[in-house]
């Protein structure tokens, strides 16, 4: 089953890129809305500003330096499972940034996290993709009891209630990237 399609407005000055774009959000099942979006998915040239403030996150392509206020930033040359991926975080209230970048100011450094075991990382990232337990548990081939056992285990070291805050704190930590 899919998850549903974002309504995502496009500030892209360049109408060749605009339409690019526009193609790629169609092939992923968003739709592009001029108002009443779910995100803002902006295409920043080198010396251009980010749109005026929106009562949607904004998700911004760059190949330069971006606000930090930003929801999320990705480089220009996106592929498209990247920024459904990257829409879709940003639209949960994630905080996106390529692999790579420095950290968002005002996070926790992975340093600040508790050691995560390498199979609680995979794990921690495939929720965070989306993924239901017994979708993980296929795509690690083991049994959906022992994905339940490692997202007990992360939800007492990162001190989370919800999958969602569990994602939350290791990306802001630096544990996992999407």
């Amino acid at each position: 089953m899919s998850q549903p399609g974002l309504l995502v407005r496009l500030v892209v000055t360049d109408p060749v890129r605009r339409r690019g774009l526009a193609a790629m959000l169609a092939a992923v099942g968003h739709t592009v809305a001029d108002e009443a979006a779910d995100v803002v998915l902006c295409d920043l040239l080198p010396g251009s500003l980010p749109p005026p403030e929106s009562e949607a996150p904004v998700l911004a392509l760059t190949d330069g330096k971006a606000p930090e206020f930003l929801a999320g930033v990705l480089p220009r040359k996106v592929a498209q499972d990247q920024l459904d991926a990257g829409l879709r975080a940003v639209a949960a209230g994630l905080v996106v940034r390529q692999a790579g970048s420095a950290p968002v100011s005002g996070f926790r450094a992975a340093d600040d996290l508790p050691p995560l075991t390498p199979r609680e990382m995979e794990v921690l990232s495939l929720v965070g993709q989306g993924m239901t337990n017994k979708a993980a548990a296929r795509r690690l081939g083991i049994s959906v009891h022992t994905v339940k056992f490692h997202l007990e285990a992360l939800f007492a070291k990162l001190d989370a209630t919800s999958r969602a805050e569990a994602v939350a704190k290791g990306l802001r930590g630096g544990a996992i990237e999407l």
